[in-house]
């Protein structure tokens, strides 16, 4: 079994992967509680105090992040990776959990992959939506029609299981 300061380790190795260097320092400073899974002993959720900031996805072994996570990367990063930015007239309907059409996306990471984990925001650059991509980012950029991002948890959205999917 490893003892925390190995997983404080991996995780943070993860999220640098994941969303550029640094970001796992940013994620998960040392005051973070690692909860593993009762069933396979890994790593599952990550929380600072009492709020998740991020969820290992088993099957794929990286993060889905919830608003708060997603919140400590754009006050923090820089660059700041992996984010879509919308109008604001859709920003209402994506804080509510719905999802982000290419026609309203304004701007974005151009190095987005599809089904990457994606920060939406609106044109204040205000944390909006946390969801996968579900087109490039060069895609987003020029496609006026079809889904860019499925949406798991809007920021304005009733509290219900956030990172799960």
């Amino acid at each position: 079994m490893m003892k925390n300061v190995e997983l404080l380790c991996m995780i943070r190795k993860i999220a640098d992967y994941q969303f550029g260097k640094g970001a796992g320092d940013i994620l998960f400073p040392k005051e973070v509680s690692i909860i593993l899974s009762n069933r396979t002993k890994k790593v599952r959720y990550i929380y600072l105090g009492d709020k998740l900031v991020a969820t290992l996805k088993p099957t794929i072994g990286l993060f889905s992040l919830t608003i708060v996570g997603a919140q400590r990367l754009v006050d923090s990063m820089s660059p700041l990776r992996q984010w879509v930015k919308v109008k604001d007239d859709a920003a209402k309907f994506v804080q509510k959990g719905g999802d982000v059409f290419a026609k309203h996306v304004t701007d974005v990471d151009c190095e987005i992959r599809p089904f990457e984990e994606v920060i939406v925001l609106d044109e204040k650059f205000r944390v909006i939506a946390v969801g996968k991509a579900m087109l490039s980012g060069d895609e987003m950029k020029v496609f006026k029609k079809g889904v860019a991002v499925k949406v798991r948890k809007g920021e304005m959205e009733k509290t219900k299981n956030l990172a799960v999917s």
